[in-house]
């Protein structure tokens, strides 16, 4: 009994939940991974088709009979446009077909993901074979040297994620989980601002002249981490202010969890599964390494999209945590006197 008594003193309610909470963490932390990379199978892979005449509607009719359907197929005009929807990330590759000879050419893009371009590399070696015919792979725009399997930009982008909900969660456990009012919320994203432009900059610094990992714009790179950065602190800050300390739980679920094995980093979207493929895009890490990857290989094309995740993300973060600020505020909740509150 009195073991049991120790214990109960010893491990409040409030303990107990946040150890079951930190389990559950743990456990869908590897069903996330393992989950999304455990078999990677390229499914429905946008891919362009070039061949004269009737020799176009038949090769991309044969490639979307693959078992598995590994690759979406569609008809285009000639090869320049092949290149041309490559570089704006509308396709993955495409085949040339030259009936004229027994060679035909293979377009890829290893700056997008090595394995991916690899995959079909090996997809089409393989259709081509029965009919005796050879493929030659053009990489339009390959990955740098210094860039082993394309990860440096999913790397980058993870890097920058960690320093926003880190910084989040420093805020809270020094100063509070909940800021006690308005002027306290907004010294708080000023901070995370602040660091947001050091932590964009020395990444791409990094990653670019001192590591020579990436090519690509330093200025542009260094837009995209203050963005990211910022987004995922604003995001953390916003789920400390709704549910307290259990906030940074909420974020690594959000950011590390569901964030880090869908962005498309080691496999590429169209190599994960369903659901992974369909979150990936929508979530802080998917977006910031597909932007990544576009300002280092396709010359900042198709990065719209993912910046308006990541500004969507960070407008939110903001807007919740000045209004829970200012919720607290008129509760009547003086500075440091709440649970949670700020003390400085």
């Amino acid at each position: 009994m009195k073991l049991a008594a120790e214990v109960k003193n010893a491990v409040t309610p409030r303990a107990a939940l946040l150890v079951i909470g930190v389990l559950a963490l743990q456990l869908l932390f590897i069903a996330s991974y393992v989950g999304a990379l455990h078999d990677p199978k390229p499914k429905d892979v946008p891919f362009g088709v070039v061949a004269p005449g009737a020799a176009a509607d038949q090769a991309a009719a044969r490639l979307a009979r693959l078992p598995g359907d590994p690759l979406d197929p569609r008809v285009l005009t000639d090869r320049e446009e092949a290149r041309r929807q490559i570089m704006e990330r509308e396709i993955d590759g495409a085949l040339v077909v030259h009936p004229a000879g027994t060679t035909d050419t293979l377009l890829v893009a290893s700056g997008g993901g090595t394995v991916l371009s690899t995959t079909l590399d090996a997809i089409i070696t393989a259709v081509e074979k029965p009919q005796r015919r050879t493929v030659r792979t053009v990489d339009v725009a390959p990955a740098s040297p210094e860039d082993f399997d394309g990860l440096s930009a999913f790397y980058l982008a993870v890097g920058w994620c960690v320093g926003g909900y880190l910084l989040a969660s420093i805020l809270a456990i020094s100063a509070g989980s909940r800021p006690a009012n308005p002027q306290r919320a907004v010294i708080r994203l000023a901070v995370l601002a602040l660091s947001a432009l050091l932590g964009g900059i020395g990444g791409a610094v990094i990653v670019g002249p001192v590591l020579g990992a990436l090519p690509g714009s330093v200025l542009a790179l260094w837009g995209l981490g203050t963005l990211v950065v910022f987004a995922v602190g604003a995001v953390t800050l916003a789920l400390q202010a709704l549910t307290g300390i259990v906030g940074i739980g909420l974020a690594v679920l959000l950011i590390v969890i569901a964030g880090n094995p869908s962005a498309g980093g080691a496999f590429p979207g169209p190599m994960l599964p369903d659901f992974w493929r369909t979150i990936g895009p929508a979530l802080p890490p998917g977006a910031g390494t597909w932007a990544a990857r576009s300002i280092a290989y396709f010359k900042g094309n198709a990065i719209s999209g993912a910046m308006q995740v990541l500004a969507i993300w960070a407008v939110i973060g903001t807007v919740l945590t000045l209004v829970m600020s200012a919720v607290r505020r008129r509760d009547g909740r003086e500075d440091g006197k709440a649970v949670g509150a700020d003390p400085v």
